[in-house]
């Protein structure tokens, strides 16, 4: 990797709208009272607890600006993503359900399209919903059920843990978004095994904390994940791979359709890594779990603080113990 101006990198990680957008969390959460309920809010599903294991229940909404510009890959990730909300709490996804709106069936066409090739190839049957083809713009939202017998949270990264991220680089950049996108050409098969890596990393015990990464991209993600945890992390620039062509800057900030961060234990990394090798995603540490509640860059000799969440809270969910 070239040297890289690691504070100007830092400066336009911090103006980053996939990062800011996350910070909408905590006003909503706060207007609907659900902080200090039983169930933790900050994670990627909502976890149930249910007989030896957990429904795991979650929803996606979409930017207009992105469904009306590809609807029939937002329609994809309407299942995509929900998916990837399930997986990154080790569960497995049961099924979806949307709420489409469109001018007409025409407009409807090309998301529910998308939808359908999703829920085929991922082996996620689409259950029901509600439509609406009598407005004048495309809007979705789509929800998900599932279910894990031990969970990865948002809320168990610990001091000493080194954070592992894991990307599925056999894709390219789908315009004009920062999407990264590696699934719509797999093969069923393989996309349907590459689901199982973290249910079986959790259900291994070989991980506690985990987090699917999103909109705010790789920074983004650690943050919400240091948040909850009430931990510091390190992120070291030059361990992040990425794939050729790609500059560093906007890798920061993309939205993989497989892309992960762990917080595993340094005694089972290598067993963490091994999964995600077997099955040909490219996986590496890139940085640490500190003591604290700053989110740092670091060239090896530099660090620059990104956020600190004591300060400077994202999803201003509270002390760690609200996250929870």
């Amino acid at each position: 990797m070239a040297d890289v101006d690691l504070a100007a990198l830092a400066e336009k990680l911090r103006a980053s709208n996939g990062i800011a957008a996350k910070h909408d969390i905590g006003g909503v959460t706060a207007r609907l009272g659900v902080k200090d309920k039983s169930v933790p809010v900050g994670d990627d599903c909502a976890a149930l607890p249910d007989g030896d294991g957990y429904l795991l229940f979650a929803i996606e909404g979409f930017m207009n600006a992105f469904v009306a510009a590809d609807p029939w890959f937002a329609g994809w990730c309407g299942v995509m993503v929900n998916i990837s909300d399930v997986v990154a709490m080790g569960g497995r996804p049961t099924a979806v359900v949307d709420a489409v709106w469109a001018d007409g069936e025409a407009g409807a066409a090309p998301i529910l399209d998308g939808m359908r090739a999703a829920a085929e190839a991922y082996g996620v049957p689409i259950v029901g919903g509600h439509t609406n083809i009598r407005t004048d713009r495309g809007q979705l939202s789509v929800a998900i059920v599932g279910r894990a017998k031990r969970l990865l949270t948002s809320f168990d990264a610990r001091p000493g843990d080194v954070l592992v991220a894991a990307v599925d680089h056999r894709g390219r950049y789908r315009a004009p978004f920062d999407n990264w996108e590696a699934a719509t050409d797999a093969p069923a098969d393989r996309l349907r095994g590459d689901l199982d890596i973290l249910p079986q990393i959790a259900e291994a015990g070989l991980c506690l904390a985990a987090k699917d990464i999103s909109q705010g991209g790789i920074i983004g993600t650690a943050i919400m994940l240091a948040e909850c945890s009430g931990v510091g992390v390190d992120i070291e620039v030059a361990a992040i791979p990425m794939p050729s062509g790609v500059s560093l800057d906007r890798w920061l900030g993309t939205f993989p359709s497989f892309g992960y961060l762990l917080s595993v234990a340094p005694d089972n990394v290598n067993a963490v890594l091994d999964r995600f090798a077997g099955r040909a995603i490219s996986a590496a540490i890139i940085g640490a779990v500190q003591p604290g509640s700053a989110v740092s860059i670091t060239d090896g000799s530099r660090r620059i603080l990104i956020r600190d969440h004591a300060t400077t809270p994202l999803m201003q969910l509270g002390p760690t113990e609200d996250c929870r």
